[in-house]
């Protein structure tokens, strides 16, 4: 891949005068040391969060350098530099840590490549995607054998239910402009209370809680699962805890950007199911010998990711003035009512979401794909 020089490379904007002379200030001080070029940092991304990635060349060899622009009133790194040593630990491809001023919430990391595996994707060639998700499954495993308790904030009762209230304050009283009447609250509070009190049941492992295509990189060298420098790399995981094993090939298979045909999303979970059940990681209420047992408790867990991030991309839109995420929204309604008819016990929220959504009159509905 070739890089922008200097006179072409992308400018990089600061709000903050003060910010952007304390940037060049670091970044001009560890150059020598890393062996990188100031003039060429450029943008690289930005995420839903107040970080965003710049990526500079490296001078001792072909290649580049990601940097890390967190304002550390609003941002804590100390989360990301502890998974990203444990994931290293555990054998995952993920950035190395070159240089950090926590002060002032810059950090140089190795370059994992340019391109997420999200646009390499295309759900109607599920077979050429399939080594792709082998590789993640592969990835995701050797994170989860890893997990030991402790060490990541736990993914306890009161997180997963203050996840889950975002729905209802950001996605429907926000963002639908709905007034909740006290039998709306009841119904709920009730549905919250089975989500939680099934998804705590799970045994608990090290959970990245954004595993999905568009944290997965692809190689520049090209992808080679066989290859350790080759396979894919993972990022954005600076929120992992301890939690249910149930919740990462959840959000794998049930994207957040992109939906599968569920022979797809079978596929996928079956062979995460077959090797983790070999490792003694799904030894629980059964799970081990029955697929169905276990994908029941992937359905639940999806249930409250998918209820958890309609909120989040309401209040993105709303509060941050970031519209492009709600454009997802109408992909996690459809997962939650194609979920909410599989069970009896969420039958009223089956009917609560055809009745915001206009669905309940529908005659033959095409409710989309999980």
């Amino acid at each position: 891949m070739t890089h922008p020089s200097s006179a072409t490379a992308r400018t990089v904007s600061w709000n903050d005068a003060e910010r952007a002379a304390a940037f060049s200030h670091w970044l001009t001080g560890i150059a020598p040391k890393h062996a990188i070029d100031p003039a060429t940092v450029r943008l690289a991304s930005a995420d839903a969060s107040f970080r965003r990635y710049l990526r500079v060349d490296r001078t001792d060899a072909p290649g580049s350098h990601i940097i890390m622009d967190a304002p550390p009133e609003k941002e804590d790194c100390r989360p990301f530099v502890q998974v990203a040593r444990l994931m290293q630990e555990a054998g995952v491809r993920a950035p190395h840590v070159l240089a950090w001023d926590e002060s002032l919430g810059f950090m140089l990391l190795t370059d994992l490549g340019d391109q997420p595996l999200l646009a390499a994707l295309n759900p109607e060639q599920p077979a050429a995607a399939l080594p792709y998700f082998q590789d993640a499954v592969a990835a995701l495993l050797t994170w989860q054998r890893a997990s030991r308790p402790g060490v990541l904030p736990p993914y306890d009762a009161a997180l997963l239910q203050r996840e889950l209230q975002l729905f209802p304050d950001w996605y429907l009283v926000q963002h639908k402009g709905r007034r909740l009447d006290d039998a709306t609250r009841s119904l709920l509070s009730q549905t919250f209370a089975r989500i939680v009190e099934r998804n705590l049941a799970a045994p608990s492992v090290f959970v990245h809680r954004d595993f999905m295509p568009r944290n997965l990189m692809l190689p520049r060298e090209g992808f080679d699962p066989s290859d350790p420098a080759r396979r894919l790399g993972v990022l954005d995981f600076q929120d992992a805890v301890y939690g249910p094993v149930t919740y990462d090939i959840a959000c794998l298979m049930r994207d957040a950007f992109l939906t599968w045909e569920e022979d797809m999303v079978l596929d996928v979970t079956i062979r995460y199911w077959e090797q983790a059940r070999k490792t003694g990681l799904l030894d629980f209420d059964g799970w081990s010998e029955d697929f169905g047992s276990f994908y029941r408790a992937v359905d639940w867990m999806a249930l409250q990711r998918h209820l958890k991030v309609a909120g989040i991309f309401a209040r993105l839109t709303l509060r941050d003035g970031k519209p492009q995420y709600l454009a997802d929204a109408p992909r996690f309604l459809l997962y939650i009512r194609n979920t909410a008819a599989r069970y009896r016990e969420l039958t009223p929220l089956l009917r609560l979401i055809d009745q915001i959504e206009g669905w309940e009159a529908a005659s033959g509905f095409a409710y989309g794909r999980v």
